[in-house]
């Protein structure tokens, strides 16, 4: 069968640049450690640009940053795990850039921060070679990525590294899925669950949040606070997104409920969002279908490019 069709040219092409490498830093045994993103960015049409030298497709000027961040408990994985999952974001417009931070083994709290905060200033700094909008930049996180994207929520200073010196960290938005934003509550419930029989850890720094930490067990809770994004909360905090579900068997729904309640009793409940997802458990599919990714993605537009995006998602079911 032969036959001519008109599919016209509504849908941008995503072209997806793997392994760049972001930073230099040192693990725990002091060996150097280089860091890893990739980026999917509606840029062109890339294979043209390498086989004939040009490009076809009319830019779309720069575009609006959202940094993605996994979880895995802070033990590190392949920083596109969860790629095809934020694929939507680029679908409407974002550039994405999915990174790849120190794990627990590799370094202790707050390099995992310091690592999240270089990505930004790096893609700042590239933001012409990769056309983005490095004004506008927002980050969302999975479990420990929530956690460590409430952090980056606060725009704290003091964890910026001396790489890319001269561009800022801080940023527009942010969504938080399910982070254990309370280290010490954390602590609280494994100090309770390791005394129970089976449990599949004996003893502190065997833990998600121990492993975090390091150093002295006897003072983890204590040291916990200054890992955790809900004892930072300040004026500077750009607007947010926490998404929890109701169901969570590894942390609490009230971890994020008290994370809301203490933002609007600081006075910021016109940047805080709570979600809570019936039946939702830990990055369960609830936190991708087309209702919370339609709420993620009009929160972004509403903070990074001031557009909706009600009929993307009428159009696309």
């Amino acid at each position: 069968m032969r036959k001519v069709i008109d599919p016209g040219k509504e849908r941008r092409s995503i072209n997806f640049i793997d392994n760049i490498c972001y930073s230099h830093v040192t693990d725990l045994n002091g060996r150097p450690l280089d860091l890893y993103l990739s980026l999917m960015v509606c840029n062109g049409n890339s294979e043209m640009r390498l086989a004939d030298g040009r490009d076809d497709e009319v830019s779309i000027g720069r575009q609006p940053l959202v940094v993605w961040i996994n979880g895995a408990g802070w033990r590190g994985c392949d920083k596109n795990l969860m790629a095809a999952e934020v694929h939507y974001l680029a679908e409407h417009g974002f550039a994405v850039a999915c990174i790849y931070y120190r794990s627990s083994a590799q370094g202790h709290f707050p390099a995992q921060l310091i690592d999240c905060k270089t990505a930004v200033r790096f893609l700042r700094a590239h933001g012409d070679e990769y056309g983005l909008d490095t004004e506008h930049v927002g980050v969302m996180g999975r479990s420990a990525g929530g956690h460590l994207a409430a952090f980056m929520a606060m725009n704290l200073e003091g964890y910026d590294s001396r790489e890319w010196q001269g561009y800022s960290s801080e940023i527009q938005a942010a969504v938080d899925l399910f982070g254990p934003v309370d280290i010490p509550r954390l602590n609280e419930i494994s100090e309770r669950l390791i005394k129970e029989p089976g449990y599949r850890w004996h003893k502190m720094e065997e833990t998600h949040e121990g492993a975090l930490l390091g150093g002295d067990m006897s003072t983890v809770k204590e040291r916990g606070r200054d890992a955790s994004p809900i004892y930072f909360i300040n004026d500077r905090m750009c607007p947010i997104v926490i998404m929890h579900g109701d169901q969570d068997p590894l942390v609490p729904c009230e971890v994020s409920e008290d994370f809301y309640r203490r933002l609007t009793e600081a006075g910021l409940e016109d940047r805080a969002n709570l979600y809570i997802l019936k039946n939702g458990g830990h990055g369960t599919r609830e936190f991708f279908q087309p209702e919370t990714k339609k709420i993620i993605a009009e929160f972004f537009d509403r903070h990074l490019k001031m557009r909706t995006c009600t009929e993307f998602f009428l159009n696309n079911p």
